[in-house]
């Protein structure tokens, strides 16, 4: 029987701008793995602190179980909140850092009992209490999230303390509706180090807001570690003996935040150090908060700690198009040509399918409409690969074209060149196929759209790459979202974002955080493929009617017609 009591929540109290962390994480799971992309909110949704009461003065034991589990919406002081409807026993037990159970509504929780259903334990000393939720994901207790549905019941035990019910009992961690989860929670892209100490890699996290985000960011940077799937691509600075000296990131006036180390940081040497600086300087800002730079102390006396520097993301360079005989980046109404691949592509007397512009645009993998991929540099065009049914290929900032046969995705390689290449290893092991693949800015994570088990996925893997750069094997895979059409582009938006076009009664785009929620849009009609940006707001669209279309807000808007080709930039 569904409580019907009165939610324990009270005022929603203002719209105020908070950012947060702490980490958190799982709940009990069950069930099979569904689909979940309407789990995302908009990204012009006001961000609402939501408070909830405590437990009204002698309420039963379903109520206080209800009260309780709404409560879970206010992680001030620790949940200070839902602690109130604990036994004192119980508080300095229950852990609400320990995850977060994502559902799909409130209202549709069922709570059940053993006591008679006119008595609900009212006569007795202490009572059972069972509520069945609908999964749709969970946070661990690192903050990372993952789509994992099912039904979940979850065991709470009630006992009459002082006169009034409380809970004796109950399951670590929190539980939130998908429709308040990030107004509660946000993501925090933590930065880590690729395996040459070069680039700077996301690890996305989901925190609760909180008004302490520089010192739970910081604590989740230097105590914590990257995610398993991303570990073999990754390292951080921070030594496993440097921790945190004092539980505060005070920022002083001048925005300098203040970061207390223990007295093992003493012993560093000046590069790791810097590697340090820079890799929370880099997260502080990824995060939003709002530092000049970070000073590294000991005792009281500050470490001379420089910056290293890092090769940045690639830069919106502009649309790239084919278009009456000329390609060419589009500067106002006119197609300027890019050299060395410009004059190479229009040499090309065959029909072109698709073409990815190296970040240094020195070179471009071009496939034909026959499937073919060449690469046009240094004045000539050379064949890569005439595998049948290979997919786009995706060139990645170390100037390796990777191409794969749709339904062999094992057989993935990368070319330097026509007499370099390398084969992947442990790509997409239980993978029947893959319809796109894209690598990410930083060489460090490639997206693919997998089908397994006859069902479409979106996935992340790692790149594991030898001292040269060469991409030698894939990690295992991170599924994302599971796709409810077909779809065969993937882009990135940003370092954390992917676009991916859908056809579901219609073309649809989806944004999809990397290690998060995803939101599902209407696409221009007849959309055939995208180029991503650095920014869901800078994507492009190109329709089969040789239309481009890029945003106007949160519309779509014509911006060329008469185009032949949309091309892509690499890591974008």
């Amino acid at each position: 029987m569904r409580a019907g009591v009165s939610r324990a929540v009270g005022a929603l109290v203002a719209v105020v701008v908070l950012f947060a962390l702490a980490a958190c994480s799982g709940l009990p799971t069950s069930g099979d793995v569904k689909s979940g992309l309407a789990l995302g909110e908009s990204p012009d949704e006001p961000d609402i602190l939501f408070l909830a009461s405590g437990p009204r003065d002698g309420a039963g034991p379903r109520d206080i179980v209800d009260g309780f589990i709404e409560a879970g919406i206010t992680p001030a002081d620790n949940w200070l909140v839902a602690q109130s409807f604990l036994t004192p026993d119980f508080r300095t037990e229950w852990s609400p850092s320990a995850g977060v159970l994502i559902d799909a509504s409130a209202d549709a929780r069922l709570l059940t009992s053993d006591a008679p259903a006119d008595d609900d334990g009212e006569n007795g000393d202490t009572a059972h209490i069972q509520v069945k939720i609908d999964q749709l994901a969970i946070v661990d207790q690192t903050g990372a999230y993952s789509e994992t549905a099912g039904m979940t019941t979850l065991e709470f035990v009630v006992v009459k303390t002082a006169g009034q019910w409380r809970i004796s009992k109950a399951p670590d961690g929190v539980v939130i509706d998908r429709s308040r989860f990030q107004r509660v929670y946000d993501d925090y892209p933590l930065q880590y180090f690729d395996q040459s100490w070069s680039r700077l890699v996301p690890d996305v996290r989901w925190l609760p807001r909180r008004a302490t985000v520089a010192t739970t960011i910081t604590q989740s940077l230097i105590e914590g570690a990257p995610s398993p799937w991303l570990l073999p691509a990754v390292q951080t600075a921070f030594p496993a003996d440097v921790t945190l000296a004092r539980d505060a990131v005070p920022i002083d006036p001048d925005q300098v935040a203040d970061v207390a180390l223990s007295r093992a940081a003493q012993s560093l040497d000046p590069t790791t150090l810097a590697r340090m600086r820079t890799q929370l300087q880099a997260t502080l800002e990824a995060a939003g908060v709002h530092v000049s730079q970070v000073r590294f102390s000991v005792d009281g006396r500050s470490l001379d700690a420089g910056v290293v520097k890092v090769v940045d993301d690639p830069a919106d360079a502009g649309t790239v198009v084919l278009k009456d005989g000329a390609f060419g980046a589009v500067v106002g109404t006119e197609i300027t040509p890019i050299d060395g691949i410009s004059d190479e592509i229009l040499g090309i007397s065959q029909p072109i399918a698709a073409v990815d512009i190296a970040a240094d645009e020195t070179r471009a993998a071009v496939q034909l409409a026959d499937g073919r991929v060449f690469i046009a540099a240094d004045g000539q065009v050379d064949l890569l690969d005439d595998r049948a049914g290979l997919v786009k290929p995706s060139i990645d900032p170390y100037g390796y074209v990777w191409s794969v046969p749709s339904t062999t995705p094992s057989q993935v390689m990368a070319w330097r060149g026509k007499d370099t290449s390398s084969t992947i290893a442990d790509a997409w092991p239980t993978a029947a196929g893959v319809s796109g693949i894209r690598v990410s800015a930083d060489g460090a994570r490639i997206a693919a759209i997998e089908t397994i088990g006859g069902e479409r996925w979106i996935s992340v893997s790692a790149v594991i790459r030898d001292e040269t750069g060469m991409p030698t094997a894939l990690g295992e895979p991170k599924p994302l979202t599971q796709l409810t059409g077909s779809a065969s582009v993937v882009v990135w938006l940003g370092p954390d974002r992917l676009g991916v076009l859908v056809e579901q009664d219609g073309p649809k785009m989806l944004t999809q955080i990397v290690g998060g929620t995803g939101t599902i849009e209407t696409a221009p009609a007849a959309a055939v493929s995208l180029a991503g940006a650095r920014s869901s707001s800078s994507v492009r669209v190109f329709t089969a009617t040789g239309s481009l279309f890029s945003r106007s807000g949160s519309a779509w808007r014509e911006s060329m017609t008469g185009v032949s080709l949309l091309a892509t930039r690499a890591g974008h």
